[in-house]
């Protein structure tokens, strides 16, 4: 099944690259594509690898306080460790497949963790005792966001919806509502700093805006070309990071959908995260790289090149000076931040 999986994957890639090659790399965008090469390139900038895995890393979460990491794996568990020195907490065998996403709950007590088994499963971060598990998608989950406040869940599926689902002390799980905008499979999901809207990306191409508590649509956004498989909002909630299979990172705002930068990487876009300040944003590349560029202008700033496989994850630790990523080898990599 895994290498059924990959190499669709490859696939359909491959033939967003080919569209690309057929025409500029700038022709969906309003604005030009950055062509700039990073100012500065870095080998050997590791504070230290993670290797507690055995399978492809495909998420990574910092706990609020940023002293663990929750890491997720094809393996099938979700191991929680120490961000400093590496020693592992607990490892969580919940899942019955690959997890695909996590997420901490924001009092950093509680991880909710995603699956190809189609579930969704929470857990006591310090224990690992699951206490919910919500079984709502008919498909692969494959993001997981947890509420500004602490007391809902969004989790976006290749079923096509993405379902906002309390939590709250008892840990119910009740449905609150479904959200059906998308054609294709959805594969990311992020909510708004207020928490009143969520941003969901698919393999429809697009990122939609809508109400998370009404469903109601508040704005489409169709810049990229093909899969959508990522989406970030900026801490201050203006702007939106979008990046895919296209190979591009771009930057809009989350009100008008106006795109302010679009950037062509070498490789499609597995992941991108803020910089907690808002004014970096990292994206994690399948040509085994992870690239980082100022927000506002789209200067590049770096790119770290000490993977050996393809990077599929990234995240910015809380206190803005360490970057997590993972690959297919199955390491989770701590490297410095530019800021």
């Amino acid at each position: 099944m895994s290498l059924l999986w990959r190499s669709s994957r490859i696939l359909i890639s491959l033939t967003f690259c080919a569209s690309l090659l057929l025409t500029s790399c700038a022709a969906p965008y309003s604005t030009p594509v950055s062509t700039q090469t990073p100012s500065i390139s870095l080998v050997n900038t590791l504070y230290s690898t993670y290797r507690g895995h055995h399978n492809a890393i495909s998420a990574v979460a910092w706990s609020p306080d940023g002293k663990r990491i929750a890491s997720a794996s094809y393996d099938k568990t979700v191991q929680v460790w120490n961000a400093a020195t590496g020693h592992l907490f607990l490892t969580y065998r919940g899942h019955s497949n690959w997890v695909m996403a996590v997420a901490w709950s924001p009092d950093g007590k509680h991880i909710a963790s995603a699956s190809f088994d189609k579930t969704v499963q929470v857990w006591d971060a310090t224990t690992g005792k699951r206490l919910l598990t919500y079984r709502g998608h008919s498909d692969t989950v494959a993001a997981v966001a947890w509420s500004p406040d602490g007391s809902r869940i969004a989790s976006a599926s290749y079923d096509k919806t993405v379902q906002v689902w309390s939590v709250g002390d008892a840990f119910t799980g009740n449905a609150l509502m479904t959200y059906r905008g998308h054609s294709d499979g959805v594969t990311a999901v992020a909510w708004s700093p207020d928490g009143i809207a969520l941003a969901s990306a698919g393999i429809d191409g697009t990122v939609q805006i809508w109400n998370a508590a009404t469903g109601s649509s508040l704005l489409t956004y169709r810049g990229h070309l093909g899969n959508v498989a990522a989406v970030a909002w900026s801490p201050d909630g203006k702007q939106i990071a979008s990046a895919g299979f296209d190979k591009t990172v771009q930057v809009w705002n989350a009100v008008t959908g106006k795109i302010a930068w679009a950037y062509c990487c070498l490789g499609w876009v597995n992941g991108i995260t803020w910089s907690p300040d808002g004014k970096y944003v990292a994206s994690a590349n399948s040509n085994r790289t992870v690239q980082i560029w100022e927000s506002m202008t789209d200067h590049p700033v770096l790119t770290y090149r000490d993977y050996k496989s393809e990077v599929l994850t990234v995240a910015w630790s809380p206190d803005g000076l360490r970057i997590a990523s993972g690959d297919d080898d199955g390491m989770v990599h701590i490297s410095q931040s530019p800021t």
